[in-house]
């Protein structure tokens, strides 16, 4: 038997239909391990708490984590990865694309010598823009110099300590891929088996996916501001120069028109982006924390409960037997 002290972390948002199949699998799959399963319910409308209070009623490996509203998947991991009580911990979402059996080849893995390890899709079993959207990011991140590891995904196991201290950060845009190669070199990548979704629908919407990769782009790197501040200044000068032209009757007045408006329209994108930068030196400044819980099966920080001191973390049956 493995006894490796492991944590699958798990977020929630309106799972109460897959919460109890999550459970079985992971238990199935990892339960040689010295394990705790954390659940974090990011503010779900429908029965998830209920489910997951089921689970930790009859099962002491279960632990959760209940936020006060949505607060969004950044939260809700970083959350996890905060109160994680093993050595190790694994990410896993609760719709089980990622098999649990595959987190066994990430162990494998970690214990060579690595501080976090990232399942890469052998084949990846979602919708075209989702495959396409990610290989378009991944490339224009190669461009700007951001170091993620190839292909990684949100399948990964790591050291706690690692994952808390990125979490202790509190960058303005929690973007744990991203960040981890800032702090540790130790990191590898493995392939893994991906699965079609067969329960539930995806909680990021394609207007999501293409902010979620605006803020990798403008948190994690400087080139694009300078790619920017280049096309804005040839941009200028060349509104600049079809003026002049247009003036003294070097070109016609539809022509020097329509290039006008052509690096107008290069303006225009490149001030979208410098906008971005803007809202970025916004999220740095004070702001309410990344999450507030208003419920928990463990003691939690009370910086973290919405209101401190009213018994948010709260002891579940089996524990108080245990505690007798």
């Amino acid at each position: 038997m493995h006894r490796l002290g492991l944590t699958a972390v798990v977020p929630c948002y309106d799972e109460a239909d897959s919460v109890a199949q999550t459970h079985a699998e992971i238990v199935a799959a990892l339960g040689d391990y010295d394990l705790e399963l954390l659940f974090v319910d990011d503010g779900s409308a429908d029965d998830t708490l209920a489910e997951i209070r089921r689970l930790a009623a009859t099962d002491p490996r279960v632990q959760y984590l209940s936020f006060s509203r949505n607060f969004g998947f950044e939260a809700a991991f970083s959350a996890g990865y905060k109160y994680a009580r093993k050595p190790w911990l694994v990410h896993l979402d609760a719709d089980l694309q990622f098999p649990p059996a595959e987190v066994h080849h990430l162990v494998e893995r970690a214990l060579e010598g690595y501080d976090a390890v990232f399942g890469v899709r052998r084949a990846r079993h979602d919708p075209w823009h989702r495959r396409w959207g990610a290989a378009g990011y991944h490339w224009l991140g190669r461009r700007l110099r951001i170091r993620i590891p190839a292909g990684a995904t949100t399948f990964r196991v790591l050291r706690t300590e690692l994952a808390r201290r990125v979490v202790e950060l509190r960058l303005g845009t929690p973007y744990f891929l991203a960040t981890v190669p800032l702090l540790t070199s130790r990191i590898a990548t493995v392939p893994v088996e991906h699965r079609p979704r067969t329960r539930g629908t995806s909680k990021f919407r394609l207007g999501r996916l293409i902010g979620h990769a605006l803020e990798l782009y403008v948190a994690f790197s400087r080139r694009a501001v300078h790619w920017v501040a280049i096309l804005l200044l040839l941009a200028a000068l060349a509104t600049a120069g079809l003026a002049v032209a247009a003036f003294a009757g070097w070109l016609g007045v539809a022509a020097a028109l329509g290039g006008g408006l052509l690096a107008q329209c290069f303006a225009l994108g490149g001030g979208a982006v410098l906008l971005r930068y803007t809202v970025l030196v916004a999220d740095a400044q004070p702001r309410p924390a990344m999450f507030y819980i208003r419920e928990a099966s463990i003691r939690v920080d009370p910086a973290d409960e919405l209101f401190p001191g009213a018994g948010t973390a709260l002891l579940i049956p089996a524990q108080r037997e245990d505690a007798a």
